[in-house]
């Protein structure tokens, strides 16, 4: 059995991280969930509690229960990571090693893992050169990335910035770690 550690930042598409997790779930996988203090604003952490049965992380610096600590032990569990959704913050936060909260730090952390990132924003965003730069960059330090679809999104616009189906999220991973 594998361990997802599955990172949960703030856009609209958070809630999609729930059926990810689901779905990971009812596949066997365990599943740690990291959520930014951006994302708790769209989900509850509940929310996920409920789906993995597990604490849900939030707080690089939460009172300590079990003296390890937090950042590098949820590192060195997790077989893979997946951050569902990634914010352009994300993403530019991690193309660029800034560590200012619990899931960035992890996302130091785990540099020799596979590691998937599936981002959602708006088209204008999405389509920002420093934004497929960031992308880019991701990429060369062995980043996978999951393209957001195009179709309507949650502004009301059209375009590409969908978080990608969170079926088809669960088959790439699911396909990655079988290699």
């Amino acid at each position: 059995m594998s361990r997802i550690l599955l990172g949960v930042t703030g856009g609209i598409a958070a809630y999609k991280a729930a059926d990810l997790a689901s779905r990971l779930v009812k596949d066997d996988y365990d599943v740690d969930v990291v959520m930014t203090e951006n994302a708790c604003e769209f989900v509850t952490p509940l929310t996920f509690q409920t789906i993995v049965r597990a604490p849900v992380y939030t707080d690089a610096f939460a009172p300590i229960e079990d003296y390890s600590v937090e950042h590098v032990s949820l590192a060195v569990r997790a077989d893979a990571v997946i951050v569902c959704p990634a914010t352009a913050n994300i993403i530019g936060k991690a193309a660029n090693g800034i560590a200012d909260d619990l899931l960035t730090t992890i996302l130091l952390a785990v540099h020799e893992k596979p590691r998937v990132i599936c981002p959602a924003m708006n088209t204008s965003m999405w389509e920002n050169p420093i934004v497929q730069k960031n992308l880019d960059a991701l990429r060369d330090f062995g980043w996978k990335v999951v393209e957001p679809e195009i179709g309507r999104l949650a502004c009301g616009e059209e375009g590409q910035g969908r978080l990608a189906d969170p079926g088809l999220i669960f088959a790439f991973v699911k396909k990655l770690l079988s290699r």
